[in-house]
């Protein structure tokens, strides 16, 4: 249970500092600033909870975890309540601070009125490719054969790089938990349109998990140092 309550404590701090930011300083800080929140609101999770849970605080990253072989079906089951029961606590704090949804709770989405008005095949094309570069990110920072102690670090300036490229498109997801809670608490469009971060991301997080399971991106020799140089068996 301690896993499963980190991953609830993760994902909130995440859903109400990067969701947060957007609604509450939006105006002020841009499209960087609410970039850095959410890269600096995961970084900040990842060694806080990191390690209890491994801070996945994403049903995405657990799920590619997975499909690579390296978490059972039940804890990523249990992760996936823990993550889903934090972003909607986040949502609802943020609810509160901002004193409803008059304003929007920094929910995703596509088409007229959104953002830059970008269509559903672009949300579902950039969607898909930025979960699995995520992913890609976080199974090759976390693998035994990296440096140890910057997967953090890592993979929070990752979601920085994704939140430039995709707030203007999708307001970026990348993560189901993050876009359920507040789109469950707008209603409206924003529940309408919830189905593609729920599943487009989990579509990519299945394909980078493969890649590694299938030993495509997968090291397969242990690392060596020879010489002062580090080499990776490939």
């Amino acid at each position: 249970m301690k896993k499963y309550i980190a991953e609830a404590v993760g994902t909130f701090i995440l859903v109400l500092f990067g969701c947060g930011t957007a609604v509450i300083a939006g105006d002020k800080v841009g499209v960087v600033g609410i970039a850095f929140a959410f890269g600096f609101a995961l970084i900040a999770a990842a060694y806080g909870i990191g390690p209890v849970s491994g801070c996945h605080i994403n049903p995405a990253v657990s799920l590619g975890v997975w499909a690579a072989g390296r978490m059972s079906l039940k804890d990523m089951l249990g992760y996936w309540v823990g993550q889903f029961v934090g972003g909607f606590a986040g949502a609802s704090v943020l609810l509160v601070l901002a004193g409803g949804v008059s304003h929007g709770l920094g929910q995703n989405g596509w088409g007229p009125g959104y953002q830059g008005e970008y269509g559903m095949g672009a949300a579902i094309v950039f969607e898909f490719t930025a979960t699995l570069i995520f992913l890609v990110v976080i199974l090759g920072a976390t693998h035994k054969a990296a440096p140890a102690g910057f997967a953090g670090l890592v993979i929070g300036i990752a979601l920085v790089a994704i939140h430039l490229l995709g707030i203007r498109i999708t307001g970026t997801s990348v993560n189901p938990a993050r876009s359920f809670g507040p789109a469950l608490l707008v209603g409206g469009t924003a529940l309408s349109q919830v189905w593609l971060f729920l599943v487009v991301p989990c579509v990519g997080a299945l394909v980078a998990g493969w890649l590694f399971r299938s030993k495509v991106l997968e090291v397969t020799e242990a690392t060596e140092v020879k010489g002062g140089r580090q080499i990776v068996g490939a």
